[in-house]
């Protein structure tokens, strides 16, 4: 059976994506989205989440959409959750509907 990968969290893609090619610091970025330094070297070093407000801001200041950042980090919430809880998950058993009376 293959290893399946870990999810890949926003901040990887901002750093790997972004701030390396552009060669551009987590400082500058921050200061060309109006965020403090600290939100942008947190999510770059994977530890805190994209928000609506942060992914409208990076959006803008990359040329990308915050569609894109808030895509990421929910499909990175998924990913996380469904390794976290997928055994309880099985044990779901689908709701039956009752016919109206």
């Amino acid at each position: 059976m293959a290893k399946k990968l870990a999810p890949m969290h926003p901040g990887e893609v901002l750093r790997e994506e972004f701030l390396i090619p552009l060669d551009l610091s987590a400082g500058a970025l921050a200061k060309a989205c109006g965020l403090p330094r600290t939100r942008i070297e947190r999510i770059v070093n994977e530890e805190t989440a994209v928000s609506a407000d942060t992914a409208l801001r990076l959006g803008k200041a990359l040329g990308t959409s915050a569609q894109l950042w808030l895509n990421l980090q929910n499909d990175f919430d998924m990913r996380t959750a469904q390794s976290r809880i997928g055994k309880e998950l099985d044990k779901i058993n689908p709701v039956k509907r009752h016919a109206a009376a």
